[in-house]
């Protein structure tokens, strides 16, 4: 059973990468790993759509109601993109190809998946949710044949059971994963899942509590969050519809995140996660309400995204940078008592402006900043240098701020070496108080009342660590003429 299992998990594999390779080609429109992202990706949740067909159906018997399908037929995937005989054969005749099956994707079942948004009985429909996915995507194929290949490659694919949607979950997190290795902008669709889960787990999200990731990228803070609570929660009689359906909250503007976040939440098993389309920070901090406050956010912002000149207004943070208007967001968001970790530049813990001064005031007076982890460098593929902020809504800050610099000790981080949960043990072990941070290198407290008043800096500064011995400017002026000589000579010697 073990050598079957495994076989089967390298035939999924195999088919991710054959896709890839197929989507490389001229017939697949696509351009780069993003790209090639989000084709697989409509497609692959269109194939799960109808997967999960008969399941919908046996619910809905059990539950005495009225069954109603995901799709009208004509848009099912098992009528135009895999139709079968009544023995459940394929069927050949009937299936689509070449100009034929690219003029149906584009001119029938994609604008058809589009105006379900607008046909929808109710914004927390599955029509709905498909209409607003379709209506942020393009098929980007150039040839039918193409189309037809990947179909195929994907039909095969299983996700009826848990089993078979971790499989497929695994692998789509590592073609994540590819996907913020993609240049600059790949960042923003990946958060390495190890740092997420540290953080997770100190956070210690509990059933019934609402959690929240304005700025949820391809849901990874969405996905570990409803990892760990369902398996830490009683199984309760509400238990699954509180998590499907009333638990997990975010945000993502943009519309290959968007899908990816979807696909990826449905993959680990949240089928509904109640993700909205659109900037978070379009909301004005002033007209949240109690009913929308959460008691748990996990987020990573994007640092340097653009900001629309209205959404500017909507903040005191008078900024252009987003992950600060998301910090003010952030806050607001939370219900009192709630508590948050958030990934953001280093450099707001020392900036002089204004707006980073503002925040950092924020923390300390209105929030309780618990503790901040530092991170080393190339944690994320863009080299961007990061803390990680623990703090609580209901201020001031009065105990001790935790502080610690996660040190590799000379290990270079990277795509061939990327962070593991075990460099991140003795941080997690301090944050918990399973471990106490005493006589710990890497460990330091900074008391709220030795912080400046005025500028509120938060810098990173280890007191444990020696200071660099650095050379006088005369002694680096007569190294770098004793330096120049030496070339001098060996120019000479030629």
């Amino acid at each position: 059973m073990a050598k079957a299992k495994k076989e089967e998990t390298r035939s999924a594999e195999s088919a991710f990468k054959a896709i890839d390779d197929l989507l490389r080609g001229s017939g697949g429109g696509c351009s780069g790993s993003l790209e090639y992202m989000e084709q697989s990706s409509w497609l692959l949740f269109l194939r799960y759509l109808d997967a999960q067909e008969e399941n919908r159906k046996l619910q809905a018997e059990m539950q005495g109601t009225p069954y109603t399908p995901a799709l009208p037929k004509e848009l099912s995937w098992s009528e135009w993109a895999w139709p079968t005989k009544p023995d459940g054969t394929f069927d050949l005749e009937r299936s689509l190809k070449g100009d034929a099956l690219l003029d149906f994707v584009k001119g029938t079942l994609f604008p058809k998946l589009k105006a379900l948004r607008d046909e929808a009985e109710s914004v927390d429909s599955i029509q709905y949710r498909i209409g607003s996915i379709f209506s942020e995507l393009t098929c980007r194929f150039t040839s039918g044949y193409t189309l037809r290949e990947v179909i195929d490659l994907i039909q095969p694919l299983k996700f009826q059971t848990d089993e078979d949607r971790h499989e497929l979950s695994v692998l789509y997190e590592s073609r994540l994963g590819e996907m913020g290795n993609a240049g600059r902008d790949g960042g923003q669709y990946y958060t390495p899942r190890p740092l997420i889960r540290v953080m997770i787990r100190i956070l210690d999200p509990q059933l019934g509590e609402k959690f929240y990731d304005g700025a949820c990228g391809s849901g990874g803070f969405l996905c570990e969050a409803f990892n760990y609570m369902n398996e830490h929660s009683p199984n309760t009689a509400d238990k699954w519809e509180t998590l499907q359906k009333h638990t997990f909250y975010g945000g993502e503007v943009k519309s290959l995140a968007y899908v990816t976040a979807q696909m990826n939440c449905i993959l680990h098993g949240l089928e509904t996660p109640n993700i909205r389309f659109g900037s978070s920070l379009a909301q004005n901090p002033s007209t949240i309400t109690d009913d929308d406050r959460v008691g748990v956010v996990g987020a990573n912002p994007p640092f340097g995204a653009k900001v629309e000149a209205g959404e500017k207004a909507n903040f005191v943070t008078r900024s252009s940078e987003s992950a600060y208007l998301f910090m003010e967001h952030f806050i607001a968001k939370m219900k009192e008592g709630g508590r948050a970790a958030i990934i953001v530049k280093n450099t707001l813990l020392s900036n002089t402006d204004n707006a980073s001064k503002y925040i950092r005031q924020q923390l300390l007076e209105r929030c309780r900043l618990d503790m901040i982890l530092d991170l080393p460098p190339k944690v994320f593929a863009a080299g961007v240098k990061a803390v990680v902020l623990f703090f609580h809504k209901g201020g001031p800050t009065t105990e001790p701020i935790k502080y610690y610099e996660l040190d590799m000790k000379g290990v270079s981080l990277g795509k061939t070496r990327p962070l593991r949960e075990s460099d991140l043990a003795e941080f997690e072990a301090i944050a918990t108080g399973k471990k106490s941070g005493k006589g710990v290198e890497a460990f330091w407290t900074v008391r709220p009342e030795d912080v400046d008043k005025e500028t509120f800096d938060l810098s990173v500064k280890n007191p444990n660590r020696k200071a660099e011995e650095r050379a006088s400017a005369a002694e680096c002026r007569e190294r770098i003429k004793a330096a120049v000589a030496e070339i001098g000579e060996i120019i000479k010697g030629w």
